[in-house]
């Protein structure tokens, strides 16, 4: 009888969850585990902007550290928060199906002023991304850094003075925090990846690689593959403001990607699609075309001004 397998987690309600998931898709195979509880960066400073720490892993670097040192046998993530390069001897172990892939405008007394484009307001975010494409469709708002996890972040928006702040749907909807004060951001594309859970397992390790198959989601894996190889070929991280969507349909992947410069001024987008079993390339060939439209300008200057 092999070991329980131990699963990494951060200690946040959320990420608790989603490794307490993991346990029961586990234990359904017949494999007994037990979650082991690891800081992250991201967790311990919850001051600076994300997109000022070295964002790369923020919230994965030491459950990475954690599995190379064989101190745990698998760790689950939030997707979108996954480095596109994984750590060195570090392997995809599963993509579980994914849940909403949605962004969420979480609002304090009222969000008619939504449809006021010309409107003045403070919003909260400390997403790199959201704040670009909300000032792209807002420029007369204003955004204030937001950390913290998903209970921290909602008691702050009840605790100041901004008109709201925006939250991905899944982190709300799986740990039962989704309020009756928001509304679907239908026009925000996501990150890359966001709405879908990932395991990963040290690469030599055949046992957690098996008993990690049977619960992985081959759509939703094709799918945010496609969206991270965009966000690898445009050279982004999660300090990138990036968005990109693949959805499998009818046989069918649709593909839409964006880059918006930080301060919401400049958009670039494209759009494709291919049939399922011709897919796997989408991401970096619309990478390449919207790189060819104007992303390089809007890349180029986030990186000098990042120096």
């Amino acid at each position: 009888m092999k070991n329980k397998i131990r699963i990494g987690t951060r200690e946040s309600q959320l990420a608790v969850w989603q490794a307490t998931t993991v346990r029961d898709l586990l234990a359904q195979n017949g494999f007994e585990s037990e979650l082991v509880y690891i800081k992250s960066e991201g967790d311990i400073d919850l001051q600076t902007p994300l997109y000022e720490i070295g964002v790369q892993g923020v919230f994965t670097r030491s459950l990475d550290i954690a599995l190379i040192n064989n101190k745990i046998d698998i760790a689950v993530h939030s997707m979108k928060d996954v480095p596109v390069q994984l750590a060195k001897s570090i392997v995809q172990a599963a993509v579980l199906k994914r849940a909403s892939y949605k962004d969420l405008f979480v609002y304090k007394e009222t969000a008619s002023f939504l449809e006021d484009f010309a409107s003045k307001a403070v919003i909260a975010t400390s997403s790199i991304r959201r704040q670009a494409q909300w000032l792209h469709r807002y420029p007369y708002h204003t955004i204030e850094n937001l950390r913290g996890n998903v209970n921290t972040r909602l008691q702050k928006v009840k605790d100041n003075d901004w008109q709201g702040a925006i939250f991905a749907a899944a982190g709300l909807e799986r740990i039962n925090l989704r309020p009756a004060n928001c509304v679907e951001l239908d026009w925000m594309l996501p990150a890359p990846a966001q709405g879908a859970i990932m395991v990963v397992c040290r690469q030599s390790d055949n046992h957690c690689i098996d008993a990690c198959l049977p619960f992985n989601d081959a759509e939703t894996a094709l799918c945010v593959k496609i969206e991270r190889d965009f966000l690898k070929t445009l050279l982004g991280g999660c300090s990138t403001p990036i968005s990109a969507l693949a959805e499998a349909t009818n046989g069918t992947v649709t593909f839409r990607g964006n880059i918006v410069s930080p301060d919401g001024a400049k958009k670039v987008e494209t759009s494709s699609a291919a049939p399922v079993g011709k897919a796997a390339d989408l991401g970096i060939q619309a990478a390449k075309e919207i790189l060819q439209k104007g992303a390089q300008e809007i890349t180029d200057s986030i990186h000098h001004a990042a120096k």
